[in-house]
């Protein structure tokens, strides 16, 4: 099993920044892809960011310029780094794992998510 707890979140003005942790513990294998989603009050959950082992990165559209993810595989930690914040960035963030495991013959992929952070920007 994998554990994800997040930290960092809060009520923060438009245009203001926060950072986003999540710490990884647990049966954590090497070559996994780590990242943030959200889900607002009434949508469905959707990805923000990710970043592979290698330090590869992809963002939502929506993010892209204002938002920073970055890892420290060494500590296990994930990171998103948040500027020019949005009132349509509220949302519950959550961190996220995945990881393949078992031999290549019969390789499964897992998916592990934090508890969430709440993200209020206000107008």
């Amino acid at each position: 099993q994998v554990q994800l707890v997040e930290s960092g979140g809060g009520l923060v003005q438009a245009g203001g920044s926060l950072r986003l942790s999540c710490a990884a513990s647990g049966r954590i294998v090497r070559g996994n892809d780590m990242g943030w989603y959200r889900q607002a009050p009434g949508k469905q959950r959707e990805l923000v960011a990710t970043i592979s082992s290698t330090g590869i990165t992809s963002y939502a559209d929506s993010v892209k310029g204002r938002f920073t993810i970055s890892r420290d595989n060494a500590k296990r930690t994930v990171d998103l780094q948040m500027n020019s914040l949005k009132p349509e960035d509220t949302a519950v963030y959550y961190c996220n794992l995945q990881q393949s495991v078992g031999p290549v013959e019969r390789v499964m992929r897992q998916t592990y998510w934090g508890q969430g952070t709440p993200v209020t920007v206000s107008s």
